[in-house]
């Protein structure tokens, strides 16, 4: 081969790659006709003329500062955002903390690596709600972790589950690292913990010494806007880690995140966050957007998200009948949704892909994959109302041609068999 002939071959980097990489990830190729993936929010209730008015009015004041690394804010990011954070958590959650014990991230992925990452090691255990967010579930099974799941009803996570499932760890002489929970509009499901059993959870936290690691992302997105106080706040004795995020409350694409914790965990985090800083106008902009906006922004954007879920379930009901069964969620941007046995998501997931309906199976949610099997996630945020009701009939057309489920549309056969209304 001549020189030429080499600089211009190709180098095959298959052999060089690391050990234990995931699959590669797909191409992008747009987003599906009928999208009802990820945690995508409504696009018209991004409050967009007044984040531009907050962007302009915080970079004429405070512009040069972008040639400092973070913001001359230290490392736990810009300070007017931690103590907006500060005092809307203590009005909305109860949680009492400084402006210092609060760690802006990247979105609620870098907080949940951040603290797998001072606590988890391979082949530790974990509790979770079996059925949960699946960015969580990947980090674990990347880890080596195992995920011990815990069964829900109506109410969230079933406490004397939870206490079985302790009892049974201590006996075999394993110690869970963290409880994990999403207790204020739980992903996928809806639910939210009511305050007796997060008494009863931090009970069984102390009695075990395992330490409670709580998800807030979604607990903005109440419809009557009433949430228990915070686990959190809550905990008298410690043992609490609270992330949250402001994806699901002003707009996914903006990044950022936040942790909130006591300084000897903040500071084993800070050591691994490696990053010099999350986005800075991002973190600017929320500073200067929220103080002035935020409480006024959330009524109207639940209010929107709490339409399209009506939409949404009015279709399933239409389209699908008694074979979709759901509970009505109590807040945030999913329906967590249970066919017939015969059906199996991850083949539906496929076959609606190529009709251009995407959906989430239930397996990628669920600790139990055979649980999850029947069951999906339906994203109602993003989607017009009219692509909500076309995306579900035609989901259902793929559903009736793959499993014969459901036989024919729910009302109509309902209606046939109860006759004219007297």
């Amino acid at each position: 081969m001549t020189v030429e002939e080499t600089l211009m071959s190709s180098l095959d980097f298959a052999p060089l790659l690391a050990s234990g990489l995931p699959p590669g990830a797909a191409k992008w190729n747009g987003l599906a006709k009928y999208s009802f993936v990820g945690g995508n929010n409504d696009g018209e209730l991004v409050p967009v003329d007044d984040l531009i008015a907050a962007m302009s009015a915080v970079l004429k004041r405070e512009g040069k500062d972008l040639a400092t690394y973070g913001l001359a804010s230290g490392p736990q990011g810009y300070r007017p955002l931690r103590e907006f954070l500060s005092a809307k958590l203590k009005r909305t959650a109860g949680i009492a903390c400084t402006a210092d014990e609060i760690l802006v991230t990247s979105g609620s992925l870098q907080a949940l690596d951040l603290v797998n990452g001072i606590l988890l090691d391979c082949g530790d255990t974990i509790i979770t709600e079996a059925e949960t967010y699946q960015g969580s579930l990947n980090r674990w099974t990347r880890l080596g972790v195992d995920a011990v799941g815990i069964p829900l009803d109506r109410d969230g996570m079933r406490m004397d589950a939870l206490a079985a499932a302790l009892d049974d760890l201590k006996r075999r002489g394993v110690r869970a690292k963290y409880i994990y929970t999403i207790p204020t509009v739980q992903n996928p499901t809806g639910t939210i913990l009511p305050e007796a059993r997060r008494l009863e959870l931090l009970r069984l936290s102390r009695q075990h010494g395992v330490p409670i690691f709580e998800d807030d992302c979604y607990a903005d997105l109440i419809w009557n806007g009433q949430r228990p106080p915070a686990l959190y706040s809550m905990s008298r004795h410690g043992g609490v880690i609270h992330i949250g995020s402001f994806s699901k409350s002003i707009a996914p694409a903006l990044r950022v995140g936040y942790i909130i914790a006591e300084w000897s965990l903040l500071s084993r985090m800070l050591a691994l966050k490696t990053d010099a800083g999350s986005g800075a106008l991002e973190q600017m902009v929320l500073g200067e957007y929220c103080p002035q906006h935020f409480d006024a922004h959330v009524p109207p954007l639940t209010c929107g998200l709490r339409s399209k879920l009506e939409t949404l379930m009015d279709a399933l009901n239409e389209q699908f009948g008694t074979a979709a069964e759901f509970d009505d969620p109590k807040g945030g941007i999913f329906l967590w949704v249970k066919l017939p046995d015969a059906v199996d998501t991850m083949k539906l997931y496929q076959a609606g892909l190529a009709a251009g309906v995407a959906i989430n199976p239930g397996p990628e949610w669920s600790t139990d994959k055979a649980y999850g099997r029947s069951r999906m996630r339906l994203c109602f945020a993003s989607p017009s109302h009219e692509a909500i009701r076309a995306g579900v009939a035609t989901l259902a057309e793929v559903c009736r041609r793959e499993f014969g489920v459901p036989e024919r549309i729910g009302n109509v056969q309902r209606a046939q068999a109860s006759g004219p209304s007297p």
